[in-house]
């Protein structure tokens, strides 16, 4: 078992079950490879009065399909897919860690590649959000209305997150598309190959009973 930190999240490894806890992020997107016969489990710190959102694709193996659940602090399973290729799930919070599971056990030779995406909601840091006022004179704000820049600010960046999610589910279809072309290309390139062979095969079975059956008829005549 080995442990790996990284910038945004960090990584235990087991020899079934991988869990990542992720930090307090309004958008995350993960892709990672789950072995065949493997189940990995992601943590994400939640509290309460929020919103927890999850998209998943398949985007590579065999059948594209993968168990999926969402557990409660409390342990009680909200949300369960049984091997499905794609999912979206949302979930009213309350304090605690949330679990959610991506399971493959059930393929013992396919390994899957799956895309994921956390969107995180209501989960403004604690403290006093609009402390900031308290630096701001009266004389200094004229006709301006603070709420009003403010509302603006957060529309814009509402928007460039849903702008940010968007580009990153066109890449994971982008991507299980390539897949998807790019397998279907091989076995198009195996199984003509198949054919051109029995095809060869057959022509020079042919010549060859076609050959002996003239050979014979001269041995006849003579």
């Amino acid at each position: 078992m080995g442990l790996f930190s990284f910038p945004l999240l960090f990584c235990l490894f087991d020899w079934a079950q991988v869990s990542l806890s992720f930090p307090q992020s309004f958008d995350s997107d993960f892709t990672f490879t789950l072995p065949a016969g493997h189940k990995e489990c992601f943590y994400q710190t939640m509290k309460k009065d929020a919103t927890l959102e999850i998209e998943y694709q398949v985007i590579d193996g065999a059948g594209l399909d993968v168990d999926f659940y969402i557990a409660s602090p409390n342990g009680n399973i909200l949300f369960f897919d049984q091997r499905k290729s794609d999912g979206v799930h949302s979930v009213e919070t309350e304090n605690g860690d949330y679990m959610f599971c991506f399971d493959n056990s059930f393929s013992s030779i396919s390994e899957k590649i799956v895309f994921f995406e956390l969107i995180l909601d209501n989960m403004e840091p604690e403290g006093d959000s609009d402390s900031w006022k308290d630096f701001l004179q009266g004389g200094e704000l004229l006709d301006m209305k603070l709420e009003d820049i403010l509302e603006s600010i957060n529309n814009v960046k509402g928007r460039l997150s849903k702008s940010n999610q968007i580009q990153g589910l066109l890449r994971a279809f982008e991507a299980r598309d390539r897949n998807l072309q790019e397998g279907n290309y091989d076995r198009v390139n195996f199984w003509s190959v198949v054919n051109l062979s029995v095809m060869l095969i057959v022509s020079c079975l042919q010549v060859y009973l076609l050959k002996n059956l003239f050979n014979d008829k001269r041995r006849s005549r003579t």
